[in-house]
């Protein structure tokens, strides 16, 4: 059975990341990496040639791939951007992943290896995953989601649009993470934090709104 060809749009450390769950799924061919920074024009990323930006990925012929940035903001405006120029966008899952039951997957998102989602979770769009992150059963997770490796969240977890869940962190069940919200590193949330904000600490607590 043919590959189909596809571009990945990124050429830093995530996108190496990517690159190598890309491969590992074996259902699709990279055939050229894109980057808006033209410093890296002409260069190789894991034996990829990056051809050029936007523009340029305008002109290849390509009409499927993924955006590999690791800053939410960043890789939301850029899928929305492939969306309205009619790209269509893969979703990249590690092998060794363990997707449960009943999970949606929106499109443009990436699970990387070890990941645990239990069952009838769903997953927007533009969301990473991080190694080694548990998501538990029933937890919705919003549009441009980040959750960073290693980092825990118990049952019934609702988190917002653009939020970011750092590296260790834990959230415990039925709580609410609003959206554009900054949960710190190796931090326990024990209650439902407001969009916007950025709590930090174990018991979690908001140091900044807005």
């Amino acid at each position: 059975m043919s590959k189909s060809k596809i571009f990945v749009f990124g050429a830093s450390g995530h996108a190496k990341v990517v690159i190598d769950i890309i491969e590992k799924q074996g259902r699709h061919e990279i055939a050229f990496l894109f980057d808006d920074n033209a410093a890296l024009k002409g260069s190789k990323a894991y034996g990829y040639s990056i051809i050029g930006g936007r523009q340029e990925l305008l002109e290849a012929g390509l009409k499927s791939g993924i955006v590999a940035i690791g800053s939410n903001k960043a890789r939301s405006s850029i899928s929305s951007w492939m969306t309205e120029n009619g790209f269509s966008m893969i979703t990249a899952i590690h092998p060794s992943a363990c997707i449960a039951r009943g999970v949606i997957i929106g499109n443009n998102t990436a699970i990387m290896a070890g990941v645990v989602i239990n069952s009838d979770c769903s997953i927007g769009r533009d969301v990473i995953i991080n190694t080694k992150a548990s998501v538990d059963h029933d937890c919705t997770i919003g549009n441009g989601v980040h959750i960073a490796p290693g980092a825990t969240l118990c049952g019934t977890v609702a988190v917002g649009d653009g939020s970011f869940v750092c590296t260790g962190a834990t959230i415990i069940p039925n709580l609410t993470i609003g959206s554009g919200v900054i949960i710190g590193a190796g931090a326990t949330v024990i209650g439902d934090i407001q969009n916007g904000a950025t709590a930090v600490g174990s018991p979690a607590r908001i140091i900044k709104v807005g």
